[in-house]
Formats: C-alpha cells, structure tokens, sequence
C-alpha cells in the first residue's frame, strides 16, 4: 500500500498526525507548525497576510480590518501544494483567525486534476471534538486503532489530574486570558481544563468561541487567580508585553494580584493548541491552581509567576 502524503496546515493538527505516528508522511506544514520540533525542515505552504511580530494593539487591528473587508488572514502557497502532490490536506473550520480556513483550501485545489487531495477538516470547540478530531485524522489515514490508543493514554493522564484535584477542598476562582489588548477571555476547551484541575471557571463556556471580556468585568468579578496565555504568543513574549494589563487602573486592587496567584503560560505551544498536548496544559494548569497538591515541575517552561515586584511598577509607570 503508498504510504500517505501529508500536508498539515495547523499546528494541532500536525501534533495529532505525529502521536498517531504519521511523522515521516508529512510532506508540508503550515508556516506556525513547529511540533514536533523535526517538523520545522518541512517545506511552508501558508504566510500570514499580518505582520504577527507586531504589538497586540497592531494584530488586533490589521485582523479586524481584514475580516471586516471579508478577506482572510493567510495566503496559501498554491503552487508549492501543488508541487508537493498531497494525498491529503489537514486544516480547520473553526477560526478564520487561527489558521487556513477549509474555504481557503478548497479554492487553492479547486481547479487541480481529479482526483485531487482528501480534505480533513477539524473543528474543536471543547474536549470531545478534540478526541474525535483525532478519530477523523486517523480514520482518514486508515488507522483507527491509533486513535483508540492516544484517546486513551490522554484520558488516562487527564482522569489521574481530575481525580487528585477532587480531593481538594479549595476551589479557586480562575480567569483565564487570551488576549491582552482588547482583553479577551478564554472559552472553548479551556473551561473543561479549568474545573478539571480543580478551578471554578469565571469567563467563557465550554464549546464557544473565547468572548471579548471588559477590563470592569474583570475588576467586579476580583478572581482568586488569573492565568494569562494570548493566543499564538510564547511565555517569552507574554513576558513582554503584560504590561499592557498590569498597568489598567485598579490592577494591584485584584486578590489574584495581592495573594501572588497572576501567572503567564505558554499559549503557543501548549493551551492554544487543541491536540494531544491539551494533557500538558491540564497538568500546567493544576500546578498553577493547586501547587500544594501538583507541585512546580512545570514552572519555567509552561508557567510562570507574575513577580509582585513587576506588577507594582508596571503600575506606577502608568
């Protein structure tokens, strides 16, 4: 039987073929696929039409005006796909905003020789899309029993955090955000990950899109921890730029702030990501609910906390 040619052009995506054990199949990814790491000498058939080294308020505004104008946020590489001759092309129907649209890719195959490429479009909006997600990867890659066995060992491991984080007798009140500016806050599959590592989620719903969150909003709602991942952006660039939250009026009146309980994450790698590293982000996300419980093995490479010190002088500046 010919072996498969895969085009990934989403980064969970390419992470799901990879657990499924399909690495050396790809042929192509998308120009943010980077996991496994020997995914990065594979050629790029998409760029974003934004300038994604920008600040927050700069992506913010270039995105809106392009979908305003109903035109898309990455150009696809035609002529490359073409030349890499795919088997099949992975890409998603959720968020114009995370990556190539399946309309994109129809329209880049659309006047292609039959038989064209097998489409796999993914769509995860909360924990059990993720697993069938996986399902229809390997379903379309004629292993199915892969997809049993990942589902399982991530089950595993995420029953494990819940159990352990049901024996608490604390649950703390957790907003989690995805945006810095305008702040937005986290739905979709993050809520899930919340209340299993033994949170009470504030903002957002399991299954919907993450909602845009008024900076009052945040204020009234005085959470007992604030966990802040952007979309897209790595803990280094976090780091970097959460100024442009901890200098909003009010933001040392915060209990998250006062107890010492704001942590940045890693949105890029890990909780953006709808793939087999959600069990990471779970895991991450009870170290940084529940230390007394989950420990810290993960602070510094998936987490890190807000030193108070920075906070009150990225106040005092403002």
């Amino acid at each position: 039987m010919t072996p498969p040619r895969i085009v990934s052009l989403l980064p969970s995506a390419t992470e799901i073929v990879a657990a499924l054990g399909f690495t050396r199949e790809l042929v192509g990814r998308s120009h943010e696929c980077d996991f496994p790491p020997e995914v990065e000498t594979l050629p790029v058939c998409t760029e974003p039409k934004v300038n994604v080294q920008g600040s927050t308020d700069e992506i913010h505004r270039e995105i809106e005006k392009l979908l305003a104008e109903s035109l898309s946020v990455y150009r696809v590489d035609v002529e490359r796909l073409r030349h890499l001759a795919p088997t099949h092309v992975v890409t998603q129907v959720q968020c114009e905003v995370c990556a190539v649209s399946l309309d994109e890719v129809r329209a880049a195959l659309a006047d292609w020789s039959l038989p064209g490429p097998a489409l796999v479009a993914l769509s995860s909006r909360d924990l059990c899309d993720v697993f069938r997600d996986i399902e229809r990867v390997a379903a379309a890659l004629g292993a199915p029993e892969r997809a049993r066995q990942l589902i399982d060992r991530m089950r595993d491991r995420m029953d494990t955090v819940a159990q352990k984080a049901r024996d608490s007798t604390a649950r703390p009140r957790v907003a989690t955000i995805e945006w810095l500016s305008p702040l937005m806050a986290a739905g979709n599959w993050m809520p899930e990950l919340v209340e299993m590592a033994g949170g009470e989620n504030l903002f957002g719903r399991a299954g919907a899109h993450s909602p845009w969150l008024a900076w009052e909003d945040l204020r009234e709602a005085d959470p007992d921890v604030v966990v802040f991942f952007p979309c897209g952006f790595s803990l280094d660039r976090v780091r970097a730029e959460i100024d442009l939250v901890t200098r909003l009026p009010g933001w040392e009146d915060l209990s998250a702030v006062a107890a010492g309980r704001v942590f940045l994450a890693e949105g890029n790698q890990l909780f953006n990501r709808p793939g087999p590293r959600l069990v990471e982000s779970l895991e991450a996300m009870a170290e940084m609910i529940h230390p007394e419980r989950f420990g810290r093995s993960r602070e510094g490479t998936a987490w890190e906390r807000l030193p108070a010190s920075r906070a009150s002088a990225s106040t005092m500046r403002a």
